[in-house]
């Protein structure tokens, strides 16, 4: 086994641990709100939720970019340079006029059902994503792991202990709830002094124009990425306009639930990302990096086979059991979020991979083929809202996988 290799099966036990941390406290977080919540607010609370998630979603490539200059920079034995600071405000720039479209009163009243201030509060949000994606990278470049798994966990925490505390003064709304999210988009201020002496902001890099172009690719990439994870109840909302259905509202809950530990598998792919660079340098590396890769994402079918088969037959069931009787989704539906869900996971550690080698164009078709495949069956197949909910839900990420695959074992395009 090489050393790269070895070295992300330590860091992994580390950060694998705060996952589970951070997964479980997301998960209890959702089940709190949907429990306190009706199904109709719980709706609205999904689509805010997709937002500011979709939002974090948006800037992990700022992460796993700065994972990337921050590896090279290790590997020379010197801190990061100031492009890394040029990517994180090209990120947080592009975030803020993002939040500002969402603020217009014919986006924000589809996707908060006319609640303005679940717009600031998501706004809010993905900016303290923006800082917070760029320190996590900085650091786990560096092979800081134990701070940076720190971040994962606090970030979960934080959300838990403010939700914790409204219910306790009795404030049990919407918009409490969403400014709880927020919160913990800011649990960097916590752990910023580490991350910042590994950084030279003196030490020359790329010039403006190319940082801005690059980051703008990888970053309208992550969007159209945010619009199947997390974000998926937005889209469903903002395309097929039912912000308010109960039937839509207990899929919904499933969807969050199901694809929230995908959005916290974005720290995996930033450790990926070092490791593939490591491993790109030699023949022999590539040679071992698309056998691995090959023979993963065939087992990965195989699991999420399985996934579907279970989720038919207990899916329904366990829905019941956590969100309550109120909530009622059909057997179809689980099993094609487990399948999707799985290949969405294959498909983001694919896309990590092609952005190791700098393939932001690739990474970019890989996420527009999946929004593109999501938002046609959402706008175009006849039936009911949530009928098109769950074939687009499980159209999109097969596609993409099977895109993503081909695009990292073929030869590199021209540009890439």
């Amino acid at each position: 086994m090489t050393a790269p290799v070895r070295g992300l099966g330590r860091s992994l036990g580390t950060v694998g641990v705060a996952l589970l941390l951070a997964t479980g406290l997301g998960t209890l977080l959702q089940i709190v709100c949907a429990r306190l919540l009706s199904p109709a607010e719980f709706t609205v609370f999904s689509g805010f939720w997709g937002v500011v998630f979709g939002f974090g979603a948006a800037v992990a490539p700022i992460e796993q970019e700065i994972s990337r200059l921050s590896a090279h920079a290790a590997l020379d034995g010197r801190p990061t340079g100031g492009q890394a600071v040029r990517t994180a405000l090209v990120g947080a720039a592009a975030v803020l006029v993002a939040g500002l479209v969402t603020l217009v009163p014919v986006v924000g009243d589809r996707l908060f059902s006319g609640d303005r201030w679940l717009g600031v509060v998501a706004l809010a949000g993905g900016l303290g994503f923006a800082v917070q994606v760029a320190l996590r990278g900085l650091l786990i470049g560096h092979d800081r792991v134990r701070p940076y798994g720190g971040i994962v966990v606090a970030e979960a925490l934080a959300r838990v202990l403010v939700v914790a505390a409204l219910v306790v003064a009795g404030l049990t709304g919407v918009v409490p709830f969403a400014v709880a999210v927020a919160c913990g988009s800011f649990v960097w201020l916590l752990f910023a002094a580490p991350g910042l002496r590994l950084l030279d902001r003196r030490a020359e890099g790329d010039p403006w124009p190319v940082v801005v172009r690059r980051v703008l690719v990888l970053m309208l990439g992550a969007a159209l990425t945010a619009s199947v994870l997390t974000g998926y109840p937005a889209m469903v909302n903002l395309l097929v306009g039912q912000g308010d259905d109960p039937a839509l509202g207990a899929l919904f809950a499933t969807v969050v639930v199901a694809r929230f530990p995908l959005l916290l598998l974005s720290p995996v792919q930033t450790m990926a990302v070092p490791v593939v660079v490591r491993l790109s340098r030699d023949a022999e590396g590539r040679r071992r990096l698309r056998a691995l890769l090959v023979k993963g994402s065939v087992v990965a079918l195989a699991v999420a086979a399985a996934g579907a088969a279970v989720g038919w037959l207990l899916g329904p069931w366990a829905v019941r059991l956590v969100y309550g009787p109120d909530y009622v989704v059909g057997p179809a539906a689980v099993a094609g979020l487990a399948w999707s869900s799985v290949l969405l996971g294959v498909t983001l550690l694919l896309a990590a991979v092609l952005l190791a080698r700098a393939q932001a164009n690739r990474v970019l078709t890989v996420w527009f083929v999946v929004a593109a495949t999501s938002a046609l069956v959402l706008l175009l197949v006849p039936g009911a809202a949530v009928d098109r909910a769950v074939l687009g839900l499980v159209l999109a990420p097969t596609v993409g996988a099977a895109v993503a695959l081909a695009l990292v074992v073929s030869r590199p395009a021209p540009g890439d």
